[in-house]
C-alpha cells in the first residue's frame, strides 16, 4: 500500500526531478516508511511507500525486473500473490524479495495485460517498458484504489491522488461545470470525470497505454473486466448455494489476513463487518475491532438507531476483540471538514466525515483494517431501491424509474433553478444520458422482473459501490491505514453475480403481484428499510453472528446530521452556505439554493445530503481553486 506518482514527457524532454518531488511530497501521508524515486529520460516515477508485506528494503518501489526492461511503481495488494509466485517460479522466474509487488512486476513482465484477469486483489500501477517505450497504467476490477491522470503543454502525468497533480502549474486549476452538474445531481460521478477540468479518474477495471515511439503519443483506454450479475440458468438448490457462499466468504477472509503488520477489523454492529471480524478473530486472538458512535442527545426519529456500540460491544465480547470506540458530536464535523475536504478532494458518496474519524481511530492500534464493504451490494441488501423499479414496461421505462430515484441531491426541476448562472455552460449535458451510458456494456436480456433486479445491482456496484471505495481510500490513507474489502474477492464476486435473486430477496413476487407501478396505499411498505434482502448472506451468517444481528433491518453508517443541521450546526450552517462570500455562489443561484438550505433549517423538508454537498463544495473551492 503507497502512493504512487509519475511523469512522462510527451515532447521528449527529461522529466523534471524537483516536480517529481513535489508530486510525492504531495501525498506523503499515503506512505511515511519510505521514499524514492526513478528517473530515465522523459519519465520519472515517484513513490511514498507505506510498508505493509515484505518490510525489507527490498520490496521497496520503484521496482526494476531482473533484466531491467520493465519498472513498476504500485499502490495495493495482490491476494493471490502467493499461488502467482509459485506459478511463476516453475516457468523459471527468480525473485530477489518476499513482495507481492515483484510479483506482479513478474507476472506483467511474463503474461503482459492478460496477467490483470489473474490478480486477486486491488490495485493501481504504472508499468514503464524501457525496450519498447510505453507505459501501461491499470486500475482493478472494482476501483478499490483509484489513479488519476492528466495531460497538458507536452507533458502526461499520474498520481494516486489528484494533489499530486495539482503539484504540477502545467495543469491549470478549473471547475468542470459539467461534472459539478453531475455530482449535484447523483451525490457521485458516474464517468470517468472530477471537478476539474482536465483530470481524469482511470475507470475499474479498465487499463491504459501510452506509447512514446508515437509521433503523437496519445492514452488510448481499454476495459478487461465488468460486472455481469445474471440469473442461472440451471437447477437452484437453496442450501447447495448457502454452503458454497460459507466456504467462499471464509476464503475470502482469510485471504485478506495477509500481511507482515498488524490487523484490525471494524465492528459497526451489522452484519457484514461482524462476520468479517468472526472468522479474522478465529485467526488472531485478541484481534482489534473498532466502532465509531454518535451523540443522539438531539437526534429524533429514525436517526434514534443510528448509533451502533451497544451491539458492536456485544459481538466484540462474543469474539473476544480488543475493543476501541469513539464517539461523534456535531462540532466534530465542523472541525473535520477542512482537513476531511483536503484529503477526499472532492465529495462523493455519503456524509463521509464518520469514515474519516473511524480511520483516525483505526490507524493509532493497526496499519491494516478490514472492512465489510461491498455485502450490501452484492447480495442485494437495498431491496427497497429495486423494488421501485422492478416492474417495467421496457428499459426506458426502467430508466425513467430508477433515475428518477437515484437524482439524491437535486431532481430536473431544482437542477435547472440551481444551475441557471451557468446554463449556458450545460446546457448540452443531460443527466439522464449520463445515468443510461453506466448501462452500455451490460447486455443482459431484460424480460422478467429478476433481470430488472440484476441491472439495478450492476448499476449500484458500478457507481454507488465506486464512489463508497474512492471516499475509504483518500480517509483512510489519510491517516496512513490499509483498508481491505474481503466481499471484493474475486471468487465470492463471481458467486454473488451469477447467484439467483429470488436468493436474495424475500418479497419480490409480492411485489410483482402488486405491481408499484400503479399508485395505491399497497406499495409503500416495499419502500421502507427493512430486513428484506441478502437473505443467502443471513442464513448464512446465522452460522458466525448473533440472531439479532442476523435479522436486523439494514442501518448504513450514518450520522443525525438532519438534526444536527438544524440544531447544534444550525449558526456553522448559516456562516457558510448564506453568506454573500460563499465561493459556491459563483456558480450556483444564492436565492435558489439558499431556499433549499432554509426547507431543512425550518424542519420542512430532510435536505441533509444535499447540506452536506454544499459544505463540501464550497470548502473544496476554497482550497483547490
Amino acid at each position: 500500500m503507497c502512493g504512487i506518482a509519475g511523469i512522462i514527457q510527451t515532447d521528449g524532454s527529461s522529466a523534471p526531478r524537483a516536480l517529481l518531488q513535489a508530486m510525492t511530497d504531495a501525498i506523503a501521508h499515503r506512505g511515511p516508511d519510505g521514499e524514492a524515486h526513478w528517473f530515465e529520460g522523459p519519465v520519472g516515477f515517484g513513490f511514498r511507500r507505506l510498508a505493509i508485506i515484505d518490510l525489507s528494503p527490498l520490496g521497496m518501489q520503484p521496482m526494476v525486473s531482473v533484466e531491467h526492461r520493465f519498472v513498476l511503481v504500485y499502490n495495493g495488494e495482490i491476494y493471490n500473490y502467493r499461488e502467482l509466485r509459485a506459478e511463476l517460479e516453475a516457468l523459471g522466474v527468480w525473485f530477489r524479495s518476499s513482495s507481492d509487488s515483484e510479483v506482479l512486476l513478474n507476472a506483467l513482465a511474463q503474461w503482459g495485460t492478460k496477467a490483470l484477469d489473474r490478480l486477486n486483489g486491488m490495485f493501481a500501477f504504472a508499468l514503464w517498458d524501457r525496450k519498447e517505450r510505453t507505459l501501461l497504467l491499470a486500475r482493478d476490477r472494482y476501483g478499490v484504489k483509484p489513479l488519476y491522470f492528466a495531460h497538458a503543454n507536452g507533458r502526461f502525468a499520474f498520481g494516486s491522488e489528484q494533489k499530486a497533480i495539482l503539484a504540477d502549474p502545467v495543469f491549470e486549476r478549473r471547475l468542470d461545470k459539467r461534472a459539478l452538474l453531475e455530482y449535484f445531481t447523483f451525490q457521485n460521478l458516474f464517468t470517468d470525470r472530477t471537478l476539474l477540468e482536465g483530470v481524469t479518474l482511470l475507470p475499474a477495471g479498465h487499463y491504459a497505454t501510452l506509447d512514446l515511439g508515437k509521433a503523437e503519443p496519445k492514452l488510448e483506454i481499454k476495459q478487461y473486466w465488468d460486472y455481469r450479475f445474471r440469473e442461472p440458468t440451471g437447477r437452484v438448490d437453496p442450501a447447495e448455494y448457502r454452503e458454497e457462499l460459507d466456504r467462499l466468504f471464509q476464503q475470502a477472509v482469510t485471504r485478506q489476513l495477509v500481511a507482515d503488520v498488524e490487523l484490525g477489523s471494524y465492528l459497526s454492529g451489522g452484519m457484514d463487518s461482524g462476520s468479517i471480524t468472526a472468522i479474522a478473530a478465529t485467526h488472531f486472538p485478541n484481534l482489534k475491532s473498532f466502532t465509531c458512535g454518535f451523540d443522539l442527545s438531539s437526534a429524533s426519529g429514525i436517526e434514534l438507531g443510528f448509533d451502533e456500540r451497544v451491539k458492536a460491544e456485544a459481538m466484540s465480547a462474543r469474539f473476544r476483540t480488543e475493543h476501541y470506540e469513539m464517539v461523534l458530536k456535531a462540532g466534530d464535523m465542523e472541525r473535520s471538514l477542512p482537513r476531511l475536504a483536503h484529503h477526499l478532494e472532492e465529495p462523493r458518496v455519503g456524509q463521509s466525515y464518520p469514515n474519516f474519524y473511524a480511520a483516525q481511530l483505526a490507524s493509532r492500534f493497526v496499519k491494516v483494517v478490514l472492512s465489510g464493504a461491498g455485502g450490501d451490494e452484492l447480495f442485494g441488501g437495498y431491496p427497497w431501491r429495486y423494488y421501485r423499479a422492478a416492474v417495467n414496461d421496457d428499459f426506458e421505462h426502467y430508466i425513467d424509474q430508477y433515475y428518477g430515484y437515484w437524482q439524491r441531491l437535486l431532481d430536473n426541476t431544482h437542477l435547472k433553478r440551481v444551475f441557471a448562472p451557468i446554463a449556458a455552460d450545460i446546457d448540452d449535458v443531460w443527466t439522464r444520458d449520463i445515468f443510461r451510458d453506466v448501462f452500455d456494456t451490460h447486455a443482459n436480456e431484460l424480460r422478467t422482473p429478476e433481470d430488472y433486479i440484476n441491472h439495478s445491482l450492476y448499476f449500484e456496484a458500478k457507481t454507488f459501490l465506486h464512489g463508497l471505495f474512492v471516499v475509504e481510500d483518500k480517509l483512510s490513507m489519510a491517516h496512513s491505514l490499509e483498508t481491505r474489502v474481503p466481499f471484493m474477492d474475486n471468487d465470492l464476486v463471481d458467486f454473488a453475480m451469477r447467484c439467483p435473486v429470488s436468493l436474495k430477496l424475500n418479497r419480490l413476487q409480492e411485489v410483482i403481484r402488486v405491481n408499484e407501478n400503479q399508485p395505491g396505499d399497497k406499495q409503500g411498505d416495499y419502500f421502507r428499510k427493512t430486513s428484506d434482502g441478502k437473505q443467502i448472506l443471513r442464513d448464512m451468517m446465522a452460522r458466525h453472528i448473533p440472531e439479532d444481528i442476523v435479522k436486523a433491518e439494514k442501518q448504513g453508517f450514518s450520522s443525525p446530521d438532519a438534526s444536527w443541521f438544524k440544531g447544534e450546526s444550525i449558526d456553522f450552517v448559516r456562516h457558510r452556505l448564506c453568506n454573500g462570500g460563499a465561493r459556491i455562489y459563483d456558480v450556483l443561484d444564492r436565492e435558489a439554493t439558499q431556499g433549499l438550505i432554509a426547507e431543512h433549517l425550518d424542519g420542512k423538508e430532510n435536505r441533509r445530503l444535499l447540506i452536506w454537498s454544499l459544505l463540501n463544495v464550497n470548502e473544496w473551492m476554497e482550497q483547490v481553486l
